[in-house]
């Protein structure tokens, strides 16, 4: 039975599972009276796949509510990233000129569909074949329509996915915005380095790109923090298993290297910004996240 619900959703294992764990985030704060971000596709993802159909989806159905370090305080914290990069997205999008997004490790991100894209914009969602599949399927059940021109690309972002970006039509020799959420800390060092090279290669003049990443030297040393514990123990998911252990490359000095400009966040800095998230507290698995964000100058 496993097996069968793993080939019909792509998303029941491993990697996809953390996706839905992030939907499932999203549509908590979704429901919050104060919410910072709106995702009306996020339950629906969460309420079609076998293994997450009984998560909550608002935080009325968990019992110790926002003292629970799962669906409280890490769910915040993804309500928080999910505005602060809607925000760059958009602010790339309609102050910047730019027409081109590409999504890489799209997951279950509805942006295409819930964002408001000035008229021409093309959203390319790169993810493998299974979750991109999943996603098609739920949206397709609620009749969504996409508020740009939505490619989805179906590819292992550990592949050569250059060329199956520029054969979907991007065009690199103008202006885009890259994003990759929640995605660095789980690729290989190679696979890290090669997409920053590649977005360096494939972006024009006035691109920009915004990605996270963990900078802690021993992720263990966090493996008792409440976030991973509570993560474990609800859903299953051992997140310290799923990611690359190796070093970290500098990514955002390769960047400034190669002519980018970039800056390195806390989240806690949004979170003041926003008076909404997650702060830092003893033994926090958040403790080593940082949002980078750079744009190349124009030509």
């Amino acid at each position: 039975m496993a097996d069968t619900a793993h080939r019909k959703t792509g998303v029941e294992g491993g990697v996809g599972l953390t996706a839905l764990m992030v939907a499932a985030a999203r549509a908590i704060e979704t429901h919050r009276h104060d919410s910072l971000a709106q995702d009306a596709f996020a339950e629906h993802f969460v309420l079609a796949a076998p293994a997450s159909a009984h998560w909550p989806v608002r935080i009325q159905q968990v019992p110790d509510g926002d003292a629970n370090p799962l669906w409280g305080r890490f769910a915040r914290y993804f309500g928080l990233r999910t505005r602060v990069l809607d925000d760059f997205l958009l602010r790339a999008a309609h102050a910047g000129g730019v027409r081109q997004v590409v999504l890489l490790g799209a997951g279950l991100d509805s942006r295409a569909f819930r964002l408001d894209w000035p008229p021409g914009c093309a959203v390319f969602e790169i993810d493998r074949e299974g979750v991109l599949a999943f996603k098609d399927q739920v949206l397709g059940g609620l009749s969504a329509t996409a508020k740009a021109a939505r490619v989805p690309i179906p590819i292992d972002l550990r592949a050569d996915w250059a060329d199956a970006l520029t054969d979907s039509g991007f065009d690199p020799g103008a202006p885009s915005v890259w994003l990759a959420e929640g995605l660095l800390f789980y690729l290989p060092v190679t696979a890290e380095t090669y997409l920053v090279d590649t977005v360096d290669r494939l972006s024009a003049g006035g691109s920009a790109l915004a990605y996270e990443v963990k900078l802690e030297k021993d992720l263990m040393e966090y493996r008792d923090s409440p976030l991973y514990t509570s993560t474990r123990h609800h859903i299953g998911i051992d997140l310290l298993t799923l990611f690359d252990g190796g070093p970290r490359p500098d990514s955002a000095g390769e960047l400034s290297g190669k002519g980018w400009s970039a800056s390195v966040h806390t989240p806690f800095e949004f979170t003041r910004r926003h008076g909404r998230g997650p702060l830092p507290e003893e033994n926090d698995a958040l403790a080593g996240n940082r949002w980078v964000f750079a744009d190349k100058p124009p030509a």
